[in-house]
């Protein structure tokens, strides 16, 4: 898959798998060490064990959370294949589609606002930019970006990686991709993922509030969550700031696992472009089901779900998905894969909260329901 295409949620495509990487070592956050964990710690660090050795990804890194706020972290593999470094504990990570969610909240903020509205046109904001065959944004709403409902063709269909690796992309760029094919189906009729909708999104947030989205995601979410790993890298900048692990990548799906790390991640924007760790990841989910980010309106609107189809039984609100847990309810979050890294996690209603990430994108459907199963492990553990 591309880099914006594989920003997807969706099970990735059958290939071969990665070989095996080192044995796995275990991290404990010392000021919760003596701390009742979420989940039976052994089961955790063992599924992530087992992403490693049996499915063959080079890293696996976790961060808990129970009810009560305490957590614990988790990290197995290496965090380079060549030298078998260690996995920085709670390291930094690629978080691809989680990006989606950040993206609705600010709509949704202003939404709130009376800046923007729900059924609102793509011309109301943007006028004439969308046209295409089948295609016209004064027949998409604001709501139909946001759920993937709008029938809008995906641009990270039609880009490859190593083409783009380190390239730059203006977001129009991105939107001119996507206008060159027709419709994949009329506004409203049918749930389909598209990254074109969030590069949308992103465009009205920045003609909305005249400002660049990394500024309103910072000052209006970072920040006010207390983020303190969480950040949008600035054009020109390829690497990862802080303590992480390196991502590696398969192009073709069947080929050599490669150092993937450094990239351009603005063909993500909007719909994939932050930096993230796994507790961060759990801090904004929970900040934002208990109602520190969105009025109580504007959350309901974001947890009304259409169905995405599938066993998984994964709905799809305004930038969240729900997921049905093995041990009964649901957990509420996104995840996301890019080129080197994939993310899946979330949080319940009950304040627990999971988040798991690996260092390459799985090549086979069974080891990318591994790491699903691995998050719903450890919310039911």
């Amino acid at each position: 898959m591309s880099a914006a295409a594989a920003v997807a949620i969706a099970v990735m495509t059958p290939g071969a798998l990665a070989p095996p990487a080192a044995s796995a070592t275990s991290a404990v956050s010392d000021s919760t060490a003596s701390a009742a964990a979420a989940a039976r710690p052994d089961a955790v660090q063992q599924a992530l064990n087992s992403l490693v050795r049996e499915d063959g990804l080079p890293a696996a890194l976790a961060s808990v959370q129970d009810r009560s706020g305490r957590t614990r972290t988790y990290t197995a593999g290496v965090a380079d294949l060549a030298t078998g470094s260690k996995v920085p504990r709670d390291g930094q990570v690629r978080m691809g589609s989680n990006t989606k969610t950040f993206t609705a909240v600010v709509v949704l903020q202003l939404v709130a606002e009376g800046k923007v509205g729900l059924e609102d046109h793509v011309d109301t904001h943007l006028p004439g930019l969308v046209r295409g065959e089948g295609i016209d944004g004064r027949n998409i709403t604001v709501r139909q970006l946001l759920q993937h409902t709008s029938g809008l063709p995906d641009y990270g269909s039609h880009i490859d990686d190593d083409e783009i690796r380190y390239r730059y992309a203006e977001p129009r760029d991105l939107l001119d991709i996507a206008l060159k094919y027709p419709a994949d189906a009329a506004p409203g009729k049918t749930w389909g993922y598209s990254n074109t909708n969030y590069i949308l999104a992103g465009l009205i947030i920045q003609k909305v509030t005249g400002r660049p989205l990394a500024e309103e995601i910072d000052r209006r979410i970072v920040k006010p969550a207390g983020l303190r790993d969480t950040y949008f890298p600035a054009p020109g900048d390829m690497t990862i700031r802080e303590p992480h692990p390196k991502g590696y990548h398969r192009s073709p799906a069947d080929g050599p696992l490669r150092e993937f790390t450094e990239m351009d991640p603005s063909w993500g924007w909007a719909a994939g472009q932050l930096i993230s760790t796994n507790s961060d990841l759990n801090r904004f989910f929970g900040a934002l089901l208990a109602g520190r980010l969105l009025p109580a309106a504007q959350l309901a609107e974001m947890r009304t779900t259409v169905a995405v189809g599938g066993p998984s039984g994964l709905r799809y609100g305004l930038g969240l998905t729900s997921r049905t847990l093995s041990c009964g309810g649901v957990y509420w979050g996104h995840g996301g894969d890019i080129a080197g890294f994939e993310t899946r996690g979330g949080v319940t209603d009950d304040g627990r909260a999971a988040n798991v990430a690996v260092t390459s994108i799985p090549s086979t459907a069974a080891a990318a329901k591994h790491v699903s199963d691995a998050v719903d492990g450890a919310l039911c553990g």
